[in-house]
């Protein structure tokens, strides 16, 4: 005979559960508000602070013309309203859904299977530095996750509850439609992403739907099931209903949703896919046997008609997957469509860990051959084996996230701030990407004029040639800021304007965002050279910058090469000039292929004339004296050998420079 617990030991299990994922929640806190405004804002966020600015109406109608609905936004502005616009108060919108979303995975897997599951379940998104990343991002998809859980819950709790339904009073019954229908409603006004989970919806309320009706049948309760249905139904319309007015623009931005173009092996986008949702962002191909023995114990101990409620998280994960690989949209950057699918796993996974748990119906009772140990505690100890395991590699997964450059996000901020340091009200600043404006106004408040370009969407190489020479026209230094310039500039007219006609002086990368430095000349003094190297390079003038008698450190030494090819020249070189201290040492060099990498040698034509510019800083701490500045070439590959003159040297002198 089974022995019934005590109230005392249920009270206790009950207050060590209510513990437990009060400290979950907790720790999941924690993790997303741990350097939650340290880093700057990047180029999407940047949009979404401007949006959320707005009015409601002119939210919709910027939305119209962008690729995400304005739901998130709407949100965005209410929440900025409260709380303030620095980037902790902007991110915490995120955390808080990313920690509400932790909550539910804990109630849909306690809902479903148990309180192991749901806490196995609730640590598992906690930990998942995928989880936490996009919780500290001022985006939607955090938001994206909460309402996916959330409907899922809300879809369980129908499903399981079908038998009180019938006969139920009218407000009982819109108490189950509304938050459905309300769920569904904000999921798709949040992003497109979520039709994955409305189809995953479909598709276990029809496995639901066959095991029901097969044991109606033997019941004589067909009626609960048509009435569960019907308010499934009735909940997707009205969902439906809520989304109509935005229904129409949708359409047409998910008809014109660009696919990526790649072609990466199905087995190897899945291998990614899979390490992402499993162990998060920061994982570097983890071992997933751990994983595959959990995933394949949470489809086991499946009950007669209860099959839907084992394959819930399955279905959840496959379509999501299925359809994001179907779209051809399998890249990094888009992966955080799948972040409601996080959950979807963690949740199979915290499926496979209460099936460990239960020890496949094994009873505390029964002892193993030894005599000593009860069976069941065996199969519970390797279940929490088997989650530690996880645990472990997730919390390795944490130094990455928060420090490691590779996982930093563009700092516009400390761009901003170099801009505003060093430029002064006749230099320009160049944003060369979609989206750059926005947040690089939320940082900068300096006196250099700001220009995007190309003009207005790109695509008019003429035009774009023609504003970025007027903005060289005057200005005495120009910072570029690329990001994503292939997009507005595929001919990159912008950068090849400027390394021709302007010097670059060098290119900082500021995590995915290059800042390259342009300086534009005075006065130059001149001298016509006859060096030929051999190949039949040829250099023959050269002009620099001199600053009339001398300069001083901390000032930039310009230097315009001219060359000359007698013949087709079949192997790459690089140029490379140097500053050399008054006692011959090496000051400072510049080297690069020529025209700012964009000209290589291989791509010379006989005779052709090639202007070659180039910029070097002079040390701060530089001793005054005369300089050497000297050029030469070497093979851009191995064994980077030196190009000689016909005299045999493998450098030239073409300047002195005074330094005061």
């Amino acid at each position: 005979m089974q022995r019934l617990s005590s109230p005392s030991v249920f009270r206790t299990s009950t207050l060590i559960g209510i513990a437990l994922t009060v400290v979950i929640l907790l720790l999941a806190l924690a993790l997303r508000i741990h350097l939650l405004g340290a880093q700057s804002f990047w180029n999407d966020e940047g949009n979404a602070y401007v949006q959320a600015t707005r009015s409601f109406t002119e939210i919709a109608e910027h939305a119209a013309r962008d690729i995400h609905p304005p739901g998130y936004y709407w949100l965005l502005a209410g929440w900025r309203a409260l709380v303030g616009e620095t980037e902790f108060a902007l991110r915490a919108l995120s955390a808080f859904a990313s920690v509400l979303s932790v909550a539910f995975a804990f109630a849909l897997g306690k809902h479903l299977y148990g309180v192991v599951a749901g806490l196995t379940a609730a640590l598992l998104v906690a930990l998942n530095a995928f989880s936490i990343y996009y919780a500290q991002e001022a985006r939607m998809y955090a938001m994206l996750a909460l309402w996916s859980v959330a409907s899922m819950w809300a879809l369980a709790r129908i499903l399981m509850s079908h038998e009180a339904i019938a006969g139920a009073r009218v407000r009982k019954l819109v108490l189950r439609i509304l938050p459905l229908a309300l769920i569904n409603a904000a999921g798709l006004y949040t992003q497109y992403a979520y039709v994955y989970v409305l189809l995953a919806q479909g598709v276990i309320v029809l496995l639901w739907l066959v095991s029901a009706l097969a044991r109606s049948r033997k019941l004589d309760r067909p009626a609960t099931v048509l009435n569960t249905l019907a308010i499934y139904v009735a909940a997707s319309l009205l969902a439906l209903v809520l989304f109509l007015p935005w229904l129409p623009v949708a359409l047409q931005q998910i008809a014109t949703w660009p696919n990526t173009g790649q072609t990466t092996p199905i087995f190897e986008s899945l291998s990614v896919i899979l390490n992402w949702l499993i162990f998060g962002i920061t994982s570097q191909n983890a071992s997933l046997a751990v994983a595959w023995l959990l995933l394949l114990f949470g489809l086991l101990q499946v009950r007669r008609g209860r099959a839907w409620k084992t394959l819930l998280p399955a279905v959840w994960v496959l379509i999501s997957i299925g359809l994001f690989l179907a779209q051809g949209l399998f890249r990094p950057n888009n992966l955080k469509f799948l972040l409601p699918a996080q959950i979807g796993m963690a949740l199979w996974l915290g499926r496979g860990v209460w099936v460990l748990w239960q020890g496949l119906s094994l009873r505390e009772a029964r002892v193993n051959r030894l005599g000593w140990l009860p069976t069941a505690w065996i199969v519970r100890l390797a279940a929490i084996a088997a989650a530690l395991t996880l645990v472990f590699a997730l919390y390795q997964g944490f130094e990455p996230l928060y420090h490691d450059p590779a996982y930093q996000r563009a700092d516009y901020r400390a761009i901003a701030a170099r801009a505003e340091a060093e430029l002064g009200a006749n230099d320009a600043i160049v944003l060369n990407g979609p989206n750059q404006a926005e947040v690089f106004d939320y940082y900068y408040d300096g006196v250099a004029s700001v220009y995007g370009l190309p003009p207005g969407l790109g695509g008019d190489d003429a035009l774009t040639l023609a504003e970025t020479e007027a903005v060289l026209t005057g200005a005495e230094a120009i910072y570029a800021i690329f990001w994503g310039d292939a997009e507005r500039d595929p001919n990159h007219v912008v950068e090849l304007t400027l390394d021709r006609q302007a010097y670059l002086l060098d290119d900082v990368w500021y995590g995915d965002v290059r800042l390259a430095r342009y300086l534009q000349p005075g006065g130059m003094s001149a001298r016509d050279l006859d060096v030929t190297f051999e190949y039949g390079i040829q250099l023959t003038g050269v002009r620099w910058s001199d600053g009339g008698t001398a300069l001083a450190p901390g000032e930039a030494v310009l230097v315009a090469l001219t060359w000359q090819a007698e013949t087709a020249v079949t192997n790459r070189y690089k140029v490379f000039v140097q500053l050399l201290y008054p006692d011959g040492t090496l000051a400072t060099q510049h080297d690069g292929e020529p025209v700012g990498n964009s000209l290589p040698t291989i791509a010379w034509q006989p005779d052709e004339i090639i202007e070659d510019h180039h910029a070097l800083l002079i040390p701060a701490d530089g001793p005054a004296g005369d300089y050497t500045l000297i050029v030469g070439l070497y093979a851009l590959d191995p064994p980077y050998e030196r190009l000689r003159t016909s005299g045999g040297e493998d450098y030239i002198e073409i300047a002195k420079i005074t330094v005061r």
